[in-house]
């Protein structure tokens, strides 16, 4: 076990490369059980949801090559060898469940073990079930196992609208979909990057999926799926939180290929919080953005509501919250995404924030200073917030759990130092 230690009251300044994003990275990992032939994908982030995902498709017979150094990973299912998801790998990681669509679709049956990962609440796991029994799956739930098959007749299209915005259950089925029998149309569905991420690399493959990037995906079924080679998008969670890391600290960051459209609403509550922002074309791809983030002024308080996209991002509520504690006035925020999203309220206010919560709001009044103190990490989002707050803090913070941050954040820390933040990952005490 590790933790991180945070001296507070630096000014970030420099430059940060944003990695691939994780969001995108996993379900296009699961898109290769889809096909015998090789995917590869570039931009690939270091992270431990990516190694459990490599672990978790190696059981099922995928051959695995990775480049660390070039961040490439080329998967190959040649043949299926086993299509059950045990439970030691996908307790670890909710994103597993994303192996079942491509399971059903190309081998007609998967056992996947009911998933975990961070504890914010319930998911709708009966989206992703409902809607691949639309296209025709018997699906039973055993001994704490999804237990899906197909019958001899195979997949078939079929109309979904979605009773809520999922974006693994868009995913999920999407996945299904692209082998099933006639066309399929998707209402409802989840409009993220991400999404639109691996339906672009799906329809590489050979795929017909229209629509991408609205609500209402069209996929007509294809025989068989071929093999490319894809770039995962840039983590627009992870540009955000070094964006905030700059403002919360008075600093200038650029930070390096970022989409920048990806962010629009978020970009809007940090200008409106005082932040001056800045987007330029990289310098390394002409598809992406470099953005210069500053806040030369006082931090002013903003209300913020989480939304699917394009609005409010629920995976940066947490690092948004951390801003928001040293504002100028007050800050309602609002979580409408997840039920349990607000653990990392009681250890900001442990430095000394002043937050209250009622039900899924919470008002933030923002306070002079912060004061570093020992918090505990509750989820992936979670942890990044409170190193946010430490390095704005009076004093040293102490972050323990911090292998939730390692799920989503590539090399964190030396990413920080490289700006002059003073932090370091150490041994945690017996």
């Amino acid at each position: 076990m590790e933790k991180i230690v945070v001296e507070g009251g630096v000014s970030l300044k420099g430059e940060i490369f944003i990695s691939g994003a994780k969001n995108a990275a996993l379900p296009l990992m699961a898109a290769s059980l889809l096909t015998d032939q090789p995917l590869c994908l570039h931009h690939v982030p270091a992270l431990s949801d990516v190694s459990r995902m490599e672990a978790l498709l190696a059981q099922h017979g995928v051959d695995v090559q990775k480049n660390a150094a070039e961040k490439t990973l080329t998967l190959q299912a040649s043949i299926i060898t086993n299509t059950v998801a045990p439970y030691d790998i996908v307790s670890k990681m909710r994103a597993c469940i994303l192996v079942l669509g491509p399971l059903l679709a190309r081998c007609g049956e998967a056992k996947v073990s009911l998933p975990g990962g961070c504890a914010i609440g319930i998911r709708p796991l009966n989206v992703h079930i409902e809607s691949l029994r639309s296209l025709g799956a018997e699906i039973d739930i055993e001994g704490g196992y999804i237990c899906a098959k197909v019958s001899s007749q195979g997949l078939r299209g079929a109309h979904i609208a979605m009773p809520l915005v999922t974006v693994n259950g868009t995913e999920n089925v999407m996945m299904a979909a692209v082998l099933a029998k006639g066309s399929t149309i998707i209402k409802n569905a989840a409009k993220e990057p991400e999404v639109s991420d691996l339906a672009h690399c799906l329809n590489a493959m050979g795929a017909k999926i229209s629509g991408i990037g609205t609500d209402t995906l069209v996929i007509d079924g294809v025989e068989q799926l071929g093999g490319t080679t894809h770039a995962i998008i840039p983590d627009r969670i992870e540009a955000a939180t070094y964006a905030v890391a700059s403002a919360i600290t008075h600093g200038d960051i650029v930070l390096r290929d970022v989409v920048f459209d990806d962010l629009f609403t978020f970009w809007n509550h940090l200008s409106k919080a005082g932040a001056l922002i800045e987007a330029m074309p990289s310098a390394h791809n002409p598809a992406f953005s470099d953005v210069r983030v500053r806040m030369p002024g006082e931090i002013q308080g903003v209300d913020m509501m989480t939304e699917p996209y394009p609005g409010f991002p629920t995976d940066i509520q947490a690092q948004f919250m951390a801003l928001m504690t040293l504002c100028n006035g007050a800050a309602m925020i609002t979580e409408t995404i997840f039920e349990n999203r607000l653990m990392h309220v009681p250890e900001l206010c442990r430095m000394c924030a002043d937050i209250t919560v009622h039900k899924t709001s919470t008002l933030v009044r923002g306070v002079k200073e912060l004061v570093g103190s020992h918090v505990m990490a509750t989820d992936l989002r979670a942890s990044v917030s409170l190193i946010l707050a430490g390095l704005a803090a009076k004093g040293t913070t102490t972050v323990q759990r911090i292998y939730h941050i390692d799920r989503g954040y590539e090399r964190v820390e030396e990413k920080l130092r490289q700006c002059g933040a003073v932090m370091e990952r150490v041994p945690t005490e017996a």
